[in-house]
């Protein structure tokens, strides 16, 4: 099969709605080519899109392959995620499994179909984190453990690949409004029992944080900008206010950190 050539190839994981879907929007409107892989289609005519779940076996590796025979894939953007709001107590390994399949696991596979694709030639790589990887989330703690792996699997993978032309960088958001707040998986009265209370301000807080945040298509240029850029850095918070955050729970001490995130999320 003979590929189509003249214009950059970039894969999306995630390019349905939020931030990966404002990522193909820049994508395609400054002339890429891009292919969304994602359980459904990105809307936009000009995105190829392939079916895959994060979560379902090779599902993503193979599609990637068969994008890699069309395309020379040239830059890797993985935006899937999923979070749950559930007390560590009562959290079902189901759900915690497929969480860190999406958040995780599913970039690590990407990751390792497209660098034999890249070794040769160079390539980007960016890691769609979360600023809740370095700030813990009180009832929401598999997506901040998930997201603090993404992290440093993207400072380890810039070291690694670095070598071979191939620059990885993980992005950090903090509160993002798209509809990713309306999908979080959250825990019924029964199933959280005791921690019912706190775990429902929890989920009122970070929906408040998020949709009182960046846009997505901040968030996407920020992304091109480093998909593009010569120099990218390893990590790239978004926003000075996420900046200075981040900079303060570094600083202080680690009880100080948790008294004011137990005051935000909890009670």
């Amino acid at each position: 099969m003979e590929k189509v050539s003249g214009k950059k190839t970039a894969v999306v994981v995630g390019g349905s709605s939020g931030i990966g879907y404002e990522t193909c929007l820049r994508l395609v409107n400054r002339g890429w080519n891009v292919v969304n892989i994602s359980r459904t289609p990105c809307k936009n005519s000009k995105v190829v899109n392939y079916t895959a779940d994060a979560a379902a076996g090779n599902a993503l590796a193979d599609a990637i392959g068969l994008a890699s025979q069309k395309y020379e894939i040239s830059a890797l953007v993985y935006s899937a995620g999923f979070s749950m709001a559930a007390p560590i107590e009562y959290a079902k390994e189901s759900d915690y499994r497929y969480l860190f399949d999406v958040n995780f696991f599913g970039a690590l596979q990407c990751m390792q179909a497209v660098i034999p694709l890249f070794k040769s030639k160079g390539g980007r790589i960016v890691l769609v984190g979360s600023l809740g990887g370095d700030v813990p989330i009180c009832f929401d703690c598999f997506y901040s453990a998930s997201k603090a792996a993404l992290e440093m699997l993207s400072r380890a993978a810039y070291s690694e690949l670095r070598p071979y032309n191939i620059k990885v960088t993980g992005i950090l958001p903090g509160g993002t409004a798209t509809n990713f707040t309306s999908k979080r998986k959250v825990y019924s009265d029964d199933e959280n029992k005791s921690y019912s209370g706190n775990v429902h301000k929890a989920v009122a807080a970070l929906a408040n944080m998020e949709q009182s945040g960046m846009s997505p298509d901040e968030v996407a240029e920020i992304i091109y900008n480093v998909l593009v850029s010569d120099k990218p850095p390893v990590i790239k918070i978004c926003g000075v206010k996420n900046t200075v955050l981040r900079l303060f729970t570094r600083v202080m001490p680690e009880k100080v950190t948790l008294k004011i995130n137990e005051r935000m999320f909890h009670q």
